[in-house]
């Protein structure tokens, strides 16, 4: 194979359960087990957990992009600004699991620094502001390469940064959480924070995309290719 870092496959959904889960799996029923709490615990926390999605997210650079005011708290603390959009970092389910949301970064692009999030142990990510973690974020092959060949890897999911443009890879941890705020786009001049904050997509805020004044989440953009219908 000649241990280029071109032999790998592109990044991927994973295809089926992984050892991760193999050992969420066997960690929770011990946990179930010794009483630290209950199947039904669990349960309400992954219900929780599963109605979480990137609008938290969305709303903080949204805002930011308007008021510059509360871009800079944003930036100076995360957990803080959180809470002046209703979002509580520190108890976000209700019941409190404040070690592992003890820290959070806001990361600012620039027109000469890139951000991007990843986490190398395994798939520490900011829940409450952005969701669940898509599938392709805990694979061995994003969390491996994004260190090490971070513009390719960027290039798999078709974004081509300029060579002048630094790269800047932020490793989450147990105690540290990060999300990037995107750069504004143009033609976006007027614009509400509801409509910014649709083109603020999950993966603008992971760093593997740019958001675009013609593109959200639920409504993809005009494509040239069938003829301007969407």
């Amino acid at each position: 194979m000649g241990g280029t870092h071109t032999d790998h496959e592109p990044i991927q959904e994973l295809p089926e359960i992984s050892e991760f889960e193999i050992l969420e799996l066997a960690v929770r029923e011990l946990c179930i087990e010794n009483g630290l709490f209950s199947a039904e615990d669990h349960r309400r926390f992954s219900e929780w957990a599963e109605t979480r999605g990137p609008a938290g997210g969305a709303k903080l650079v949204a805002k930011a992009w308007t008021d510059p005011e509360f871009k800079q708290r944003l930036l100076a603390d995360g957990t803080a600004a959180c809470r002046e959009v209703g979002l509580d970092w520190l108890q976000p389910t209700g019941v409190g699991t404040p070690s592992d949301y003890t820290f959070f970064y806001v990361l600012e692009n620039t027109p000469k620094v890139h951000n991007v999030i990843v986490c190398t142990l395994c798939s520490c990510y900011p829940r409450p502001v952005l969701g669940m973690s898509p599938d392709w974020y805990r694979t061995p092959n994003y969390r491996r390469r994004m260190v090490r060949w971070p513009r390719q890897v960027l290039a798999e999911f078709g974004l081509h940064l300029p060579p002048d443009v630094e790269v800047r890879v932020h490793d989450s941890n147990q105690k540290s959480r990060f999300m990037v705020m995107p750069m504004r786009p143009e033609g976006t001049e007027g614009w509400t924070e509801e409509q910014l904050a649709a083109i603020v997509t999950r993966d603008t805020m992971i760093g593997v995309a740019l958001p675009q004044a013609d593109w959200t989440a639920a409504e993809p953009p005009t494509s040239a290719v069938d003829g301007g219908t969407k």
